[in-house]
């Protein structure tokens, strides 16, 4: 049902943004000797024409902004290779203009006094500014025009890897999205049952972590023991930036499968006392790499402790995506180093195999493997072991090779506890074994544990996860 909902949203998002910009675009038409009822043709030199009477800017904004819709209309009606060869030409043909470039270096160069110098840096800055940004920012003024840009860096994504000019001019985009995604601009809005239906049918879209399965299923996230918060930017109020899911319990929540069962009973107001983040979603592509997830959670984090102040504990129930492909690339050594005797030969006997990997991986391939008493015993101790010792593994830059752990240690969290079959959906079993985590989010100890990881590269750890790691390097040694 998601996977249909989100096809026939998008549909239909692109067919609204289209839309509205159609008058626009007719109007811009006559601007460029085009009648009201043509359409931009289908040519490079037709896209370049526009192009260059975008940036001449004649008539006024008005103008540039009708020029502009029009330029964006065309691109929306254009198929994948076209699309490629239209984002060439607005990378390539609209760059920074060397032979200027080099003139105004010169200029700085021969500059005799301070005030001249001056003068020269700041046209020598205007000069590094290739003509395509002045392009894009033209589209800031139109309606959603600050999500068709959102939209172009996603396509670039998938077209730049190898082109040093769409790099170029992904890069363009990425700085004029941080500059207007500055999280001063941003709004943080607690989503509801009664809010708009077309916002709902936005968060089953855009959720990325656990797949919200049913209206039933949202109205439960959405319950008195529920809160979900999402961040709007002014030039896109209707597209929620990142969304959070919280529920609010009693004591730290060790199964995702347990806290979103639509049948268990809300939890009484007076018994919570804990705030567990079970869900983070960035929800526009385009925005990769400007993180909105680490201001949302201390938000939600403020706005919590404000309005219930019964709650003391802070918390994530967290994935740990890449503990099963580590295990299978990487994990030989582990496996052997931290399985005492006995945990070898029961895992050789269950895997059937004489070699220890093998066995092991062979068991973690059977999907009902945690539903057998014998093998989940046999399993419990050694993959508690295994997953603590890939959290203490680092990358070439010294942070934890995990994605989210990278993520809530940077924010000031501390690496709580390993819950043992925390989610045993097949996502969850083949990707982390069935093992999730709990980051804890101590407010005082924030900017400490912080500063620890970001000096030194540190995890703060709970008691739990530090017994676990001393059991670890003890075998190891």
């Amino acid at each position: 049902m998601a996977e249909e909902q989100s096809e026939s949203f998008f549909e239909r998002a692109l067919a609204n943004l289209s839309g509205a910009w159609r008058d626009v675009a007719a109007s811009a038409a006559r601007t460029v000797g085009l009648s009201p009822a043509d359409s931009i043709p289908k040519s490079p030199d037709a896209w370049r024409k526009l192009m260059t009477k975008c940036l001449e800017a004649r008539g006024g904004e008005v103008s540039a902004r009708l020029r502009a819709a029009a330029l964006g209309k065309t691109y929306l009606e254009l198929d994948g290779e076209e699309r490629r060869r239209f984002l060439e030409i607005l990378a390539r043909d609209f760059a920074t203009e060397s032979a200027r470039v080099e003139e105004q270096i010169a200029a700085y160069h021969a500059a005799a006094d301070p005030d001249h110098r001056l003068a020269a840096e700041e046209a020598l800055r205007r000069a590094l500014v290739p003509p395509r940004v002045r392009l894009l920012t033209q589209f800031n003024a139109l309606p959603e025009g600050v999500k068709f840009l959102t939209d172009l860096r996603a396509d670039l994504f998938a077209v730049s890897v190898d082109d040093p000019y769409l790099g170029g001019l992904e890069r363009d985009l990425r700085d004029l999205l941080e500059s207007w995604f500055d999280v001063g601009f941003l709004d943080l809005q607690r989503i509801t049952w009664d809010s708009p239906a077309s916002l709902l049918e936005k968060l089953i879209a855009y959720e990325a972590v656990h797949e919200i399965r049913s209206w039933d299923d949202l109205r439960n996230r959405l319950d008195s023991d529920r809160r979900l918060y999402a961040l709007f930017h002014p030039r896109m109020p209707e597209e929620p930036l990142a969304f959070v899911e919280v529920a609010l319990v009693r004591g730290m929540a060790d199964s995702i499968q347990h806290l979103l069962d639509e049948t268990v009973p809300p939890v009484a107001p007076s018994a919570i006392d804990t705030a567990i983040f079970y869900s983070i979603s960035n929800t526009q592509k385009g925005l990769r790499g400007i993180s909105f997830g680490d201001y949302l959670i201390k938000r939600v984090v403020q706005q919590l402790a404000h309005d219930l102040p019964q709650i003391k504990t802070f918390a994530t129930l967290s994935p740990v995506p890449g503990f099963s492909a580590w295990l299978e690339r990487d994990g030989e050594a582990a496996v052997a180093a931290l399985l005492n005797e006995d945990e070898q030969g029961g895992v050789k006997a269950l895997g059937g195999s004489d070699d220890l990997r093998e066995a092991f991986l062979a068991i973690l391939a059977k999907a009902d493997w945690w539903q057998d008493a014998v093998t989940e015993t046999a399993l419990k101790g050694p993959l508690l072991r295994l997953c603590t010792r890939y959290f203490l593994e680092r990358r070439a830059s010294g942070e934890p090779i995990d994605p989210v752990a990278r993520f809530h240690l940077k924010n000031g969290a501390r690496l709580e506890r390993i819950n043992w079959l925390g989610d045993t959906s097949p996502n969850g079993l083949q990707q982390s074994a069935g093992l999730m985590v709990n980051y804890r989010y101590v407010v005082d100890d924030l900017e400490k544990n912080h500063e620890a990881y970001m000096q030194r590269g540190e995890i703060t750890m709970g008691s739990d996860v530090r017994s676990l790691a001393k059991s670890v390097r003890r075998l190891a040694a």
